[in-house]
């Protein structure tokens, strides 16, 4: 009779729990749907179980543009040359008066003017990283070859569907071409996963990324705005300006959580041409990000 009951047990279990596994998939993604409803625009959200590998993605096919959540896939190409030796994080790169004269965000003109000061590697990634300072990551893009060397080492990690093509320059000259340079939520997901394994990248270079990822001051109210204080959030925003029709072509966040209970996910919030103001925004990829936590808090 035990023998009998146990087995009665054990065989629902096993029909039961692919069931209420597909069922929890499925309301985390209708959440998610009705949370973004609540602002126009192109919605964009990948997450990403990296225990699991459980996946909900939305509008998986649309090509969004990244904005400065470009600068993770840079740092990681830019890291990948210093561990094959071709740069070094303490190399020395003398900041001239014509690099400082672009019209943009950079604390790093803002606190050398005049330029006429030398940075090391590490300096202009952790400004560009953390800081989201456009002119180190142009200096980066000229330290590195150009945008084909970054792209081509993203896409020969196995990601396809995402494209650098244009530096911080050329995207403040026209409106447009910020759109140039795309990805697909599941292809940002896909190397925030490459990241986390932390196998094509030295462990050095590795926790280097993390750590600047993790100490930055921007998009607090983003993937972090509604988690606990003890989850770490390592992450890179992106915003472009708005047009004359209040349109803005991006507020972004990308990242990895890492929970107090030891499990970790990874979230990709896009949102494109909306006109909604930046708080209202702000406060639906905060209420996605918690939903996705809540998630797998009770799992």
């Amino acid at each position: 009779m035990k023998i009998n009951t146990l087995r009665s047990i054990l065989l629902t279990t096993i029909f039961f729990l692919p069931n209420i596994l597909l069922a929890q998939k499925a309301d985390l993604k209708s959440q998610i749907e009705s949370i973004t409803k609540q602002i126009d625009g192109v919605k964009g959200v990948a997450i990403m179980d990296l225990q699991s590998k459980e996946m909900t993605i939305l509008n998986a096919e649309h090509k969004f543009p990244m904005l400065s959540s470009f600068k993770f896939p840079i740092a990681m190409a830019v890291l990948d040359q210093v561990d094959k030796g071709k740069l070094s994080l303490t190399q020395k790169y003398h900041l001239t008066k014509e690099d400082v004269q672009l019209k943009t965000h950079s604390p790093i003109r803002d606190k050398y003017p005049a330029g006429n000061v030398d940075l090391t590697i590490a300096d202009l990634l952790t400004n560009m990283v953390s800081l989201s300072d456009n002119i180190a990551c142009d200096i980066l893009f000229k330290l590195a070859g150009g945008t084909k060397p970054v792209q081509d080492y993203v896409h020969s990690l196995g990601v396809k569907d995402i494209a650098i093509v244009a530096n911080e320059e050329q995207m403040g000259q026209d409106w447009n071409v910020q759109y140039t340079n795309w990805c697909k939520p599941g292809a940002m997901l896909q190397l925030l996963d490459i990241f986390y394994k932390g196998k094509n990248l030295s462990k050095t270079s590795h926790d280097f990324l993390s750590k600047i990822m993790i100490d930055g001051p921007t998009g607090l109210n983003r993937i972090k705005g509604q988690l606990p204080k003890d989850a770490v959030v390592a992450h890179k925003t992106g915003t472009s300006g708005t047009n004359d029709k209040g349109v803005m072509a991006a507020v972004n966040d990308v990242g990895i959580v890492k929970m107090p209970n030891g499990k970790s996910f990874a979230i990709v919030l896009f949102i494109s041409n909306s006109t909604a103001d930046l708080k209202a925004t702000e406060l639906v990829m905060a209420q996605v990000s918690k939903a996705a936590y809540d998630h797998y808090a009770a799992k």
